[in-house]
């Protein structure tokens, strides 16, 4: 069986109710989340062999992150125990024109704390075809980033598929280094990059020309010149993915995706999601669907970009990080 391994953060998701706004709640919603975690669930759904690595606290909040974890199917083994505290996110969902709203509360988290040196990476890539990253990872300390470049770097050596979502969030880069300054060596060691418009300006320097997200319809084919660029810039590169959201409000998007292998454009169904649940997640779904096609139907990028856009249109209609659906659901 194909194996992939997914590194980086998870987090206590703690979440108002309902639409409610932070100052109008006496309780949260707590579940888990983060980027590489909910592609690991969504792997694991659809009957992937997948480890999720990180490093958690030794307490009762860390060990109920790993137990929830291990109830999907994600393999644990690998995790590093460490550090005094699990990161957390406080979220307040939006509705119609109000946006939600992110808090976080994750400095000095234990994988914050990570040193070069703590995993063993030949280890860990026993057996393993895949690596999936996120541009979260190296954005939450130095030592993290050193990590994360030391499993590229393995991952390379031993011809791993490398695949990242840029995933950039101004917010997090807060210990004296850009995304501009740290990424680009990283995402040199990849062979498969997903981003939208802003990673690529804000994490590569590229900028898509006449793309306007703000109505409700974005043309994928204005991304077959950035598509190029990365390519060029970057020649490890073999597919790169934009996903394409068109913003009406908080709970009406368009959502859809493209693909350029180096020579076609592949373009996915667009789809209408107008009552969102919880797009939380979306683009880590979107990611779960896409590593399952490509390592399912290696030879067909268009089978495999309508699956991951399918399964991240089922996403919104979910609740917690996670993509709770199963192969079935996503072809149906």
């Amino acid at each position: 069986m194909k194996k992939v391994v997914t590194f980086g953060e998870i987090m206590l998701r703690l979440a108002t109710p309902g639409f409610l706004r932070f100052d109008q709640v006496d309780q949260f919603s707590a579940t888990f989340g983060g980027g590489e975690a909910n592609v690991a669930v969504s792997l694991a759904n659809y009957g992937i062999d997948v480890d999720f690595v990180t490093r958690l606290p030794k307490n009762d909040i860390g060990l109920a992150c790993m137990k929830d974890l291990r109830k999907y199917g994600v393999g644990v083994n690998n995790i590093v125990w460490g550090g005094e505290r699990l990161g957390i996110y406080f979220l307040e969902t939006g509705a119609v024109s109000r946006g939600s709203k992110v808090v976080y509360d994750r400095t000095h988290s234990s994988i914050a704390e990570i040193k070069s040196g703590m995993i063993d990476w030949d280890a860990v890539f026993q057996g393993v075809e895949w690596f999936h990253w996120t541009g979260i990872t190296p954005a939450i300390s130095q030592g993290a980033a050193d990590v994360c470049l030391e499993a590229i770097k393995k991952a390379n050596e031993k011809g791993i598929t490398v695949s990242c979502d840029l995933n950039y969030r101004k917010n997090l880069w807060k210990y004296g280094k850009s995304a501009g300054e740290v990424m680009p060596e990283l995402v040199a060691g990849c062979d498969v990059i997903l981003g939208n418009e802003e990673d690529a300006e804000k994490v590569l320097g590229i900028k898509p020309d006449g793309v306007d997200v703000t109505g409700g319809h974005v043309e994928g084919a204005a991304y077959e010149s950035v598509s190029k660029q990365i390519m060029a810039k970057y020649p490890r590169c073999k597919k790169v993915i934009t996903t394409l959201r068109g913003s009406v409000n908080a709970n009406n998007n368009s959502w859809s995706g493209v693909l350029w292998d180096g020579k076609t454009l592949f373009e996915s169904p667009t789809y209408q999601i107008t009552h969102i649940v919880d797009r939380v997640g979306g683009g880590d779904s979107f990611m779960g669907g896409l590593i399952y096609g490509l390592l399912t139907w290696p030879t067909d990028d268009q089978k495999a970009l309508k699956f991951a856009v399918a399964a991240s249109a089922l996403k919104h209609t979910i609740y917690g990080d996670y993509n709770r659906v199963t192969v079935d659901e996503v072809e149906k």
